[in-house]
């Protein structure tokens, strides 16, 4: 089972940028699809983007399209979160997880995510 530890996170006005990184401790971390979902205050916690398990694919929700981009690195065992014109609307908590073949359902365990706050 693979352990993630997400950071990078912070305050940041909209327009701005910000890079999330996911670490992950299990060696088997290249085996798997890898996804990024957040959390904003008072919703329900929705898919951002992910990546195939090679790293070839890429899949991003229509709101951040254009903005965020999702890499991983297998060697370093990390996945991450580029993100641009950050919105305010973009303020969550953010996580990454391993996800099934739709690339969107979650199926490890969740971290503690780490904080973004876009203010406008």
């Amino acid at each position: 089972q693979v352990q993630l530890a997400e950071s990078g996170g912070g305050l940041v006005q909209a327009g701005g940028s910000l890079k999330l990184s996911c670490a992950a401790s299990g060696r088997a971390f290249s085996t798997n699809a890898m996804g990024w979902f957040r959390q904003a205050p008072g919703k329900e916690r929705e898919f951002v983007a992910a990546i195939s398990w090679s790293g070839g694919s890429t899949y991003y929700t229509d709101s951040v399209k254009g903005r965020f981009t999702i890499s991983r690195d297998n060697a370093k065992n990390t996945v991450s979160l580029q993100m641009h014109s950050l919105k305010f609307e973009d303020t969550a908590v953010y996580y990454c997880n391993t996800v099934w073949s739709d690339y969107k359902t979650p199926f490890g365990s969740w971290g503690q995510g780490t904080q973004v706050t876009v203010s406008s």
